[in-house]
């Protein structure tokens, strides 16, 4: 079963003494309306009691300048490791930035799913596996007459360039 983070009877702010576990190997989120708890459990329970405990951890020298933490208020808060939180606050103007572009996980997460993701048709939910030309056809063949398709072919795999006149060369051709 492996490590778990323990909270009990967790009264911050307006949380009303909840219990959660939580499996700290998976990637977690916390969703819910505005004034559900969020910010109270992610930043003012998680991310303070493992500050916390990272402080007390450290030499009394260091612990004289870095202050005093306060417990969040909770009857049991166990296996929490040292802790490191991204602020809630705007960082950019451009609405399409994410948690994950900002911070620059992003691009290390896209390399990620790109060499070890599976993936899997949106549709089905069925794993997508190479498929042999006559496959292909029989795919297509079973589609209504008029049904439009796309076809996908690595056109500049291990080439650097633009590519313009080759692109220009198969609209030629159709």
């Amino acid at each position: 079963m492996g490590r778990k983070i323990v909270l009990k009877k967790v009264g911050v702010h307006n949380l009303k003494e909840i219990d959660l576990t939580l499996d700290p190997n998976q990637l977690i989120v916390f969703t819910g309306v505005s004034g559900s708890g969020k910010t109270s459990l992610a930043f003012d329970t998680i991310y303070v009691e493992g500050q916390r405990r990272y402080i007390e951890s450290l030499s009394t020298y260091a612990r004289r300048h870095l202050g005093e933490m306060a417990r969040p208020e909770a009857e049991l808060i166990e296996g929490i490791s040292p802790t490191i939180a991204i602020e809630q606050k705007t960082a950019g103007r451009n609405p399409r930035s994410t948690v994950g572009t900002m911070t620059g996980i992003y691009d290390f997460l896209r390399i990620l799913y790109a060499r070890v993701g599976i993936p899997h048709c949106p549709v089905s939910g069925e794993e997508v596996t190479p498929q042999s030309t006559e496959q292909i056809l029989r795919q297509i063949q079973k589609l209504p007459e008029k049904a439009k398709i796309i076809v996908l072919a690595p056109f500049a795999r291990g080439k650097k360039g633009e590519f313009k006149e080759e692109f220009a060369e198969l609209i030629r051709k159709g």
